[in-house]
């Protein structure tokens, strides 16, 4: 399971979140373990039946004001009771001022008070999206992640069957690159996002020529940091007795972190324009996003000229049969 300690947070996020510390550097001890945030209002009001210890603690105007209502007495006895469940800090936002009595508390308890200037909504937000970044599922693999139409492809297959230079095709013809080689997946908000799976540039292997860096060869538009991953497309060696997909009525999807993804099982041989066709299946896939599919208006228009000429032919048989019988009459 992951975690991060506060002082670790306080640190990486002390000048995006406005942050500075209201208690003793002692304090700053505790771990964080959960990627959603709480605002203990019902807490301070006595009621913690329910109360989500395990969370950042947010407060905001409300908590602050409802306290400055309570005489030390109050006070006292309902903040040692939030803060004995083990909570890992407490973020007060705008700037504002907790009464002396909790942060005498705060100090006692070895629990840290943190205080940012950002308002209340907008430091949820960035708490949330930075907490659930960190904690998010993830896994890496062996792949290369492109940009293609606005679509997350990414391309797998053995090593030397051609991602690099499929992608770099790519990148010459105007899409952009992720990331080559090694992908980090993480699962957030139900969604998969692809980034670089290292951290030290927009590099790529091209088997004869050696590393570029798509980022100075290619410009800054060229590159992402990170993509949602839309469809995966498997590059593999051409083989004469594999049934490979036709028509495109049937559909095969893959499972990364729980989640399910489109596959094309992509075959490889000389002279195939691969990104042309990388570009082809991006591009039929935001048709089907935005309600058409090929092959569904293929087989229907099959079904209607079978139907068409079995109408035409149950006619022709009809007028023989009409004939007969005149002759016969």
């Amino acid at each position: 399971m992951k975690e991060i300690t506060v002082r670790d947070f306080f640190d990486a996020k002390k000048k995006d979140l406005a942050l500075s510390l209201v208690t003793e550097p002692e304090t700053l001890g505790n771990k964080i373990t959960s990627p959603h945030i709480n605002r203990p209002g019902l807490a301070l009001a006595g009621y913690t039946e329910v109360f989500a210890a395990d969370r950042v603690q947010i407060f905001g105007e409300t908590e602050i004001r409802y306290l400055q209502t309570l005489d030390e007495d109050s006070i006292f006895p309902r903040m040692k009771e939030v803060l004995t469940n083990e909570i890992p800090c407490i973020i007060v936002s705008k700037g504002l001022t907790l009464p002396s009595t909790v942060e005498y508390l705060a100090n006692d308890m070895n629990v840290a008070i943190l205080s940012s200037r950002l308002s209340t909504i907008h430091l949820m937000q960035l708490l949330t999206k930075y907490l659930q970044d960190f904690f998010a599922l993830e896994k890496t693999i062996h792949a290369t992640l492109v940009d293609v139409f606005g679509l997350g492809v990414i391309l797998t297959g053995k090593s030397g069957i051609g991602k690099s230079e499929c992608a770099l095709d790519l990148i010459h013809r105007g899409h952009s690159l992720i990331g080559d080689d090694m992908i980090n997946i993480r699962l957030i908000n139900e969604r998969l996002m692809g980034r670089p799976g290292r951290e030290f540039g927009y590099f790529m292997e091209i088997r004869g020529v050696g590393l570029i860096n798509v980022e100075k060869m290619f410009g800054i538009e060229r590159v992402r940091h990170q993509k949602t991953i839309d469809i995966q497309i498997e590059l593999m060696p051409w083989q004469e007795n594999m049934d490979y997909e036709r028509i495109g009525l049937s559909e095969n999807f893959v499972e990364h972190l729980g989640v399910k993804v489109p596959i094309i099982y992509l075959p490889v041989s000389p002279g195939k324009n691969v990104s042309v066709i990388v570009e082809v299946a991006a591009m039929n896939l935001i048709l089907k996003n935005e309600g058409y599919d090929a092959a569904e208006d293929w087989n229907k228009k099959v079904h209607d000229e079978i139907k068409r000429k079995t109408k035409l032919k149950n006619i022709e048989v009809s007028a023989v049969e009409d004939d007969k019988e005149r002759d016969y009459s």
